[in-house]
């Protein structure tokens, strides 16, 4: 069964986000961001995916660890955790994802401590809360498959499953949270919402620097752009010498290849509509 944590009834703002990615300047910037909105960093909750791209991985679990975020475990924890030879991201093989992941998973996988991957290897596979009256599981990409992509243009069959999948693990909830696509949507499903609040370490494909995060306040939930130290981040990933695919695309807000998005997320798509 998944290893489950229940955080309880939690008051007041919730902070949502995913995918740190290694990008220390972008998770100080959410933590400055957290407490403008009144919320301490134990109702800051994460997807998952704290290290990946970006070039300080040792100093993101430092600092995510220092500041006691609820965390998710993402394919990149669970493989870590392991000391696994690739990241299970679930690109395909040979795509230009599945290629560019060889360094930066080798640059971070050389660069744990025993204790880092002690504390992934603890990370619960789902997260429950209560908030205004409402249940909520977080998960990574999905509870049948950590890895698991899901678009906000995915096909219904694919949001029940993994409904089915958390309830069989959790017993009912009325909404849920995940991560791993890197896109922030909230989208209606037929037993409530499917939240992903994006990722902080990488822009959304949108030709903008910021990324995201989401805030549920009294239930309502509403996506904020995160303007971070783009420049530190680019920096560390140059000291680091890791290829320059995802430090080009923390300055121009466009992923490095588009291979992994449906056809209808893709920017050709996006600019022509």
């Amino acid at each position: 069964m998944p290893h489950h944590v229940d955080l309880g009834d939690i008051g007041g703002p919730v902070l949502l986000f995913g995918g740190p990615y290694s990008n220390l300047q972008a998770f100080e910037a959410l933590c400055t961001a957290g407490a403008a909105a009144g919320v301490s960093p134990d109702r800051m909750i994460c997807t998952g995916d704290v290290v990946a791209y970006c070039g300080a991985p040792e100093a993101s679990v430092a600092a995510l660890r220092a500041a006691g975020c609820p965390v998710v475990a993402g394919n990149c924890e669970r493989q870590l955790a392991e000391n696994a030879p690739d990241c299970g991201c679930g690109f395909d093989a040979g795509s230009a994802c599945d290629l560019l992941s060889v360094g930066w998973y080798a640059f971070a996988r050389a660069r744990m401590q025993d204790a880092d991957r002690d504390w992934m290897r603890g990370l619960p596979d789902i997260i429950s809360f209560t908030h205004a009256g409402a249940r909520y599981a977080v998960i990574h990409g999905g509870v049948s498959e950590v890895a698991r992509f899901i678009w906000p243009s995915s096909s219904a069959r694919l949001f029940e499953e993994e409904w089915d999948a958390t309830e069989a693990a959790i017993g009912p909830v009325d909404h849920i949270i995940a991560g791993h696509c890197g896109l922030p949507f909230e989208r209606e499903c037929r037993r409530g919402r499917w939240i992903n609040a994006g990722v902080i370490g990488m822009p959304p494909n949108d030709g903008g620097a910021n990324t995201r995060y989401a805030l549920l306040r009294a239930g309502a939930l509403t996506f904020h752009r995160l303007a971070y130290d783009v420049a530190g981040a680019a920096a560390d990933m140059q000291r680091a010498g890791l290829p320059p695919d995802y430090r080009r695309a923390l300055e121009t807000g466009y992923w490095p290849s588009e291979d992994i998005l449906p056809e209808d997320l893709r920017r050709a798509v996006s600019e022509s509509g």
